[in-house]
C-alpha cells in the first residue's frame, strides 16, 4: 500500500484538498481622503468560499472574468496568504509558509498558468525546466542515465514523443500545444496529488484545445490526480469536469454535477452564462427567450450588499437586495445560493462541496419554474 493509500485508508475519504471559508481581501493604498475618513477599502476578491478536490476526479469552478477564480487557485496553491478560512491538505490544516514547508505542499499541489509562454524561462530549454522541477523535488535520480528516463518519461506523459525532439528546444521553437504540455510536464515532475489548472486552453488555438483537455483526462485516470478546472467557458466544463462551482463577484453561487449544472441551471447568473454561450442548435424565437439579466459585474471595492447578483438580476426580490442568501440544497446533489428556492431546497449552511449527496426532489418544480 502506498503512502496516499494508506492516507486515504486512514481518513476514510478520498478529499485531497479542501477550503474551508476561504476569504482574500487585497488592502489599497490609502488615498489622503480615506485618510482623513479613517476608512481601510480593500478589494473583496473572494469571500467564504469553500470547496473539495478528490482523487481521481476534475472540478471545473466557472464564471466571467474578474470573478475571482484564478485567486482562488493561488490561495490553494498557497502563493497568497488568506485573509480567513482554512486551507486542509490530506484532512490537515495547512498553512505552507516559506522555504521548506512550502516546498513539501508544492510537492501535493502543482498550479498549471494560463499562458504557457510567460510560465517558462524563454532562455531556457525543455531540458532545465524540466531537470529543475525533478531536482527541486528529489526525483533526478542518482546519475545522469537515470535524469535522462525520469525526462523522457515525462515527455512520455504529456504525449511530446519521441522526447530527444523537444529536450534541446527554446519555448519560441515550440507551438502554444507544445508549450502548454512542457508546462504541464514540468508540474508532474514533482509527483503531485493535485492540479490547479487555471484556464489551461484559453491561449490556445481552438484545433488544439481539446487534445490538451484530453491529456489532463488521461493524467486523472492514470494518476488518480485532483484537478481543479478554471474556465469561463462553461460549455467545456461540461465535457471536462465531473462536478461544477460556478463563481460570480467572489462568491460560489450555485454547485453540481456538470451536467445538471450545465443542462438545468438554478440561479440565474448560471442561467445567463447558458444563454450567452454560442449554440447552433438554440433555435427558440427572441420573443420566446426567457430574460437572463444584462449590465457589468459589480465593483468589488464596494459589493453590493445581499446578494451580489441583484444588480443584473430579473428575478431579484427586494430581499436580494438586503440579505445575503444561503445555499439551499435542491435535486440530485445540485445547490445554489439564490432566494428562489427558500422553502423548496433544504437550507444549509456547512462546507459541503458539490458532490453532497442529494435531499430529495424538493428543489425540481423550482428548477423548472426558473428556467
Amino acid at each position: 500500500m502506498t503512502t496516499d493509500q494508506s492516507e486515504t485508508a486512514r481518513t476514510g475519504t478520498d478529499v485531497v484538498l479542501e477550503a474551508r471559508g476561504v476569504t482574500k481581501h487585497f488592502p489599497l493604498r490609502r488615498t489622503a481622503r480615506d485618510l482623513l475618513a479613517r476608512e481601510r477599502r480593500s478589494v473583496h476578491a473572494v469571500d467564504d468560499v469553500s470547496l473539495r478536490l478528490r482523487r481521481g476526479t476534475v472540478t471545473a469552478l466557472v464564471g466571467e472574468s474578474g470573478s475571482g477564480k484564478s485567486t482562488v487557485a493561488r490561495l490553494l496553491a498557497q502563493l497568497h496568504p488568506l485573509t480567513s478560512g482554512e486551507i486542509r491538505l490530506g484532512g490537515t490544516p495547512t498553512v505552507a509558509g516559506r522555504g521548506r514547508s512550502f516546498r513539501r505542499y508544492v510537492r501535493r499541489v502543482q498550479l498549471i498558468f494560463q499562458d504557457p509562454f510567460a510560465s517558462l524561462n524563454p532562455v531556457h530549454t525543455v531540458r532545465y525546466h524540466l531537470t529543475r522541477a525533478l531536482k527541486i523535488h528529489g526525483r533526478a535520480g542518482s546519475g545522469q542515465e537515470e535524469l535522462e528516463r525520469a525526462l523522457t518519461d515525462l515527455l512520455n506523459r504529456v504525449q511530446l514523443t519521441p522526447a530527444h525532439q523537444y529536450l534541446d528546444k527554446f519555448p519560441h521553437e515550440l507551438s502554444g500545444g507544445q508549450r502548454q504540455r512542457v508546462a504541464i510536464a514540468r508540474a508532474l515532475g514533482a509527483d503531485p496529488q493535485v492540479l490547479l489548472a487555471d484556464e489551461p486552453v484559453s491561449m490556445l488555438d481552438v484545433s488544439i484545445r481539446l487534445g490538451v483537455l484530453n491529456l489532463l483526462r488521461d493524467l486523472k485516470e492514470r494518476l488518480h490526480l485532483a484537478i481543479l478546472y478554471i474556465t469561463h467557458d462553461i460549455a467545456s466544463a461540461r465535457y471536462f469536469a465531473d462536478t461544477t462551482l460556478v463563481m460570480y463577484a467572489g462568491r460560489i453561487v450555485e454547485g453540481g454535477d456538470s451536467e445538471t449544472v450545465t443542462q438545468r441551471p438554478a440561479h440565474p447568473y448560471t442561467q445567463l452564462l447558458i444563454a450567452s454561450a454560442p449554440d447552433p442548435d438554440r433555435v427558440a424565437a427572441e420573443a420566446d427567450r426567457e430574460e437572463t439579466g444584462t449590465g457589468e459585474p459589480p465593483s468589488l471595492i464596494a459589493p453590493p450588499a445581499g446578494c451580489r447578483f441583484h444588480p443584473r438580476c430579473p428575478k431579484a426580490m427586494e430581499r436580494c437586495r438586503t440579505e445575503l442568501p444561503p445555499r439551499f440544497d435542491l435535486a440530485d446533489g445540485q445547490w445554489a445560493a439564490c432566494w428562489l428556492y427558500e422553502g423548496q431546497g433544504v437550507r444549509s449552511y456547512g462546507n459541503e462541496d458539490a458532490g453532497a449527496k442529494p435531499y430529495g426532489t424538493e428543489g425540481t418544480a423550482a428548477r423548472e419554474a426558473s428556467r
